[in-house]
């Protein structure tokens, strides 16, 4: 048997395992490279094998840098079978066709811009993938239910366990035969916390010939989830009533942000908020996420499926509300006060997040609470330096139970320069940030918004979206 890390090694993204063996070759996950330079040629270069060899693809969870080059995997011939959980095929269903958009629209806005410098195009950008090639990988996806034994080889069967880290994601068993011996692999995807919102605790595996694990924030002690509560309520609470801000969350569309629903309603239902608050969703994948979230309630744990159950009849509380078009969620702008904005992308490089960043970080009375792992080079929002105006940063994560509290003004950080560079935000700087500097914007980011989920909120405001990029974490 021989195993191959074609992904993920000496970095954190790209997880991807190739298993041969004189019978039988076969992908345990399928991930793309993210951030940096280097990311989109290690995508094109990716498979420098006969794709149309390997028998089969198992994938441990919906999240881009684990699933997001199967579209491309795909167009360069496989045409074996998917397997996965029921709830990661309906996820991939949503992001598998977003992440396609983003890659055509990234590969139009390259071409215009080489074309607005008046330089000589011998061959157009090609998206990494397009969307209907991505509408047709689905095509090879079969979903395995948590615990079921699946057969995808003669030499080879599997289960997939509850790793606890987002909806649908597994731990997978895989036990190979080879020379008549058996032995047994573990492919961990990514594991949650014991503890953490709406996802059931990771399912302990007893033993295994070969581990191979990946964990979030797996090498940081973590805080209680009630000092963790007790933070974002004291982050809400003085920006909402002391200051008279907005809160805004960047947040992964995928995981995140149900994380921070589900702990916002919880806090409102303890009184710890107050409850006459306007929670805004502004991300098309984030609102699909949530209600996959709501359908596949049966893989959800107990405290979140009796919160859904309370939620249908609290008397119109909390009021969330879901984007629906461009022209709601700029409407959001609007809103000086007494708002929690949730927006995609978690790293503040895509998405709606950058266009309500560039509204509130120049306001030292908003808050932007950081919810999750900011990988480097992204431009991120930065503490240190000088206290003056801008917008205040804090962080609370409810799944690592980590919280960052910085009482300084902030920016945004740009790749290869040092940490620690503060100050208000100016009006350049915050345009140059989202995207739109000198009055014009990237052509075609704007998506349509998807429906709203049976959350408890009506619908309400959606602008420019690159979707979920995938959640980027230290690897252990």
């Amino acid at each position: 048997m021989q195993l191959t890390f074609l992904g993920a090694a000496r970095e954190v993204t790209g997880s991807c395992y190739f298993v041969e063996t004189d019978a039988v070759r076969f992908l345990v996950d399928c991930g793309m490279f993210q951030g940096g330079r280097e990311a989109d040629g290690k995508n094109r270069q990716a498979f420098d094998f006969d794709c149309r060899r390997v028998d089969f693809v198992l994938l441990t969870h919906a999240h881009i840098d684990h699933s997001g080059l199967l579209p491309r995997f795909v167009a360069l011939g496989f045409r074996g079978p998917v397997y996965t959980t029921p709830a990661t095929a309906d996820l991939l269903h949503v992001m598998l066709p977003d992440s396609a958009h983003i890659q055509e629209k990234e590969a139009e806005w390259a071409n215009y811009q080489r074309r607005a410098r008046g330089a000589k195009v011998r061959r157009e950008t090609a998206p990494l993938y397009t969307v209907a090639q991505a509408q047709s990988s689905l095509k090879r996806l079969r979903p395995a239910e948590y615990d079921e034994e699946v057969r995808p080889h003669r030499t080879v069967r599997c289960r997939f366990r509850d790793a606890g880290h987002i909806l649908g994601s597994a731990v997978i068993e895989v036990w190979v035969s080879e020379g008549g011996r058996s032995r047994k692999l573990v492919f961990s995807g990514d594991l949650g916390q014991p503890g953490h919102p709406i996802v059931r605790d990771p399912v302990a595996i007893a033993e295994a010939d070969l581990l191979l694990v990946e964990s979030t924030y797996g090498n940081r002690m973590h805080k209680s989830m009630e000092d963790t509560l007790s933070e974002l309520a004291f982050a809400v609470n003085d920006t909402v009533r002391r200051k008279g801000g907005n809160v805004i969350v960047p947040a992964f569309a995928v995981g995140r942000t149900q994380d921070i629903l589900y702990l916002l309603t919880e806090l409102m239902r303890q009184g710890r908020i107050e409850k006459d608050l306007d929670i805004y969703v502004d991300s098309p994948m984030a609102t699909s996420a949530t209600e996959l979230t709501v359908k596949h309630r049966e893989i959800v744990d107990a405290e979140s499926r009796a919160l859904l159950d309370r939620n249908r009849n609290n008397g119109g509380y909390p009021r969330i509300r879901f984007t629906e078009d461009v022209e709601d969620s700029m409407a959001i702008n609007d809103i000086k006060s007494g708002a929690i904005i949730i927006s995609a992308s978690g790293m503040c490089e895509a998405g709606r997040i950058k266009h309500h960043l560039r509204y509130n970080l120049g306001r030292k009375e908003c808050t932007i609470v950081i919810t999750g792992f900011q990988a480097g080079g992204t431009p991120r929002p930065q503490a240190g330096g000088r206290r003056q105006g801008g917008a205040h940063l804090q962080g609370a994560d409810p799944g690592a139970g980590r919280y960052l509290h910085h009482r300084r003004a902030v920016r945004p950080r740009r790749p290869g320069r040092a940490d620690g560079v503060a100050g208000p935000l100016s009006p350049a700087a915050a345009a140059n940030l989202c995207g739109s500097r000198g009055g014009r914007r990237r052509p075609g980011l704007c998506r349509p918004g998807a429906r709203t989920p049976g959350l408890g909120g009506g619908g309400a405001p959606a602008a420019p979206d690159l979707g979920d990029i995938g959640a980027r974490r230290p690897r252990v």
